[in-house]
């Protein structure tokens, strides 16, 4: 992977030259997953899964990217993004054919680990790529570009998957996916190659790394973990609540497609809230709009009520709009950078395999409804680890000599 200094001597990346590589194959990809993922909790459901063991199936996915991370960075250092994107989606490919022929939960499971595993390298490696091409300056609009990509193609993904689940079930979005992990995994294989100048990566291991930067992981990381808690919880949640009241696939679906509408709408100017007054101000408002949506859902019963509290989570998916991303491209260390963003997504990846883990295990204990209060009560923990944690400028570097001690 080239290194951020080698870029510096270069003429800067113009992101209207990332559409076609980047920007237009994060849309592909986000149009599958997006159709998929209210469908992989309903698929469960369809192989005589309980509510209780769906959501652990469906937590899987984020195991896949918690175990994946780390490695995922050495891979991206190692082979470069663009190889690291076509081994993620050959992962993913593998996934989602587990899910549609599965015969029964234990092989849909297989299927969600692999999926996990494709998103975390696809993740790193598209993260990493913008961190080298794109100067510092550019990064926030970068970012938040590239995260409005990925929730354009989730909005757009359930009205696409509606009419295919309408006519084949749950397997249609899953069909869907297969395609678009296809059409932008061979797009993004026309990235320009950084695979040849990051000479500092290899004296420095994946342990080492975690260490050296310990201080940073363990207080902005426990914000990015409690954050994508809440951002899988959403997806595990929702459509089980929606069987729960008697709602259907479709209608399911076309809710999503609704919450995702916000979520986009939000993303630009989530952007601009982050580039103007830093990850702050935008993570803590976030944090608290999970917190209200989670607590509204045990209190509606109709299409209509849930479609309020699935805008009040989009709501808080859009303000957080490249958050995460950017706090962890402005930490890295940049002799150590693939391995780092690996540790840093890492924190947030274990919060999205909580969050579903928290739902099943819950909803299997008491009933489902304790679930979205449990989160919404890790939601406001969130909210207070930013406030506490999160620089209230992000375009500043920060370093582990810039943060409060956790004590």
């Amino acid at each position: 992977m080239v290194s951020e200094q080698a870029y510096a001597t270069t003429e800067p990346v113009r992101l209207r030259s990332l559409i076609w590589t980047v920007f237009v194959p994060v849309v592909l990809y986000g149009i599958g997953s997006g159709a998929a993922a209210p469908m992989y909790a309903l698929r469960a459901l369809d192989l005589g899964a309980s509510a209780g063991v769906a959501g652990i199936v469906i937590a899987l996915n984020g195991l896949g990217m918690v175990l994946a991370d780390l490695p995922a960075g050495r891979i991206v250092a190692r082979i470069g993004e663009r190889w690291a994107i076509a081994l993620g989606s050959g992962l993913g490919l593998v996934g989602v054919l587990c899910a549609i022929f599965a015969p029964h939960a234990g092989v849909l499971a297989v299927g969600m680990l692999l999926n996990g595993t494709a998103s975390a390298v696809w993740g790193l490696a598209r993260q990493s790529y913008i961190v080298a091409v794109v100067p510092r300056a550019g990064r926030g609009r970068a970012f938040s570009t590239l995260a409005g990509a990925s929730r354009l193609g989730s909005f757009c993904g359930p009205f696409i998957g509606a009419g295919l689940v309408y006519a084949m079930g749950p397997s249609g979005a899953l069909w869907l996916q297969f395609t678009t992990t296809v059409l932008s995994g061979a797009a993004m294989l026309a990235i320009r190659s950084a695979d040849d100048g990051d000479a500092d990566s290899s004296d420095h291991t994946l342990r080492s790394v975690v260490v050296e930067n310990r201080r940073v992981l363990g207080t902005l990381g426990s914000a990015a973990l409690l954050m994508g808690g809440a951002r899988a919880a959403r997806t595990a949640l929702l459509p089980l609540w929606a069987a729960h009241i008697g709602i259907s696939a479709a209608a399911t679906s076309l809710i999503f497609g609704i919450s995702g509408a916000v979520d986009v709408l939000l993303s630009y100017p989530g952007g601009i809230l982050l580039d103007r007054y830093g990850s702050r101000a935008t993570g803590v408002p976030s944090m608290l709009l999970f917190a209200a949506g989670f607590a509204t859902l045990p209190l509606t019963s109709s299409s209509l009520e849930l479609a309020g509290a699935a805008v009040l989570l989009g709501l808080a998916n859009g303000v957080s709009n490249g958050i995460i991303m950017t706090v962890g491209a402005d930490v890295a260390p940049p002799g150590q950078r693939a391995e780092f963003l690996g540790a840093w997504r890492l924190t947030h990846d274990i919060g999205m395999f909580a969050g579903p883990i928290a739902v099943g295990l819950i909803s299997a204990a008491t009933v489902l409804g304790a679930s979205a209060l449990a989160l919404a009560a890790a939601a406001s923990a969130g909210a207070i680890a930013m406030h506490r944690w999160f620089p209230s400028a992000h375009r500043a570097p920060l370093t582990a000599s810039h943060l409060p001690d956790m004590d």
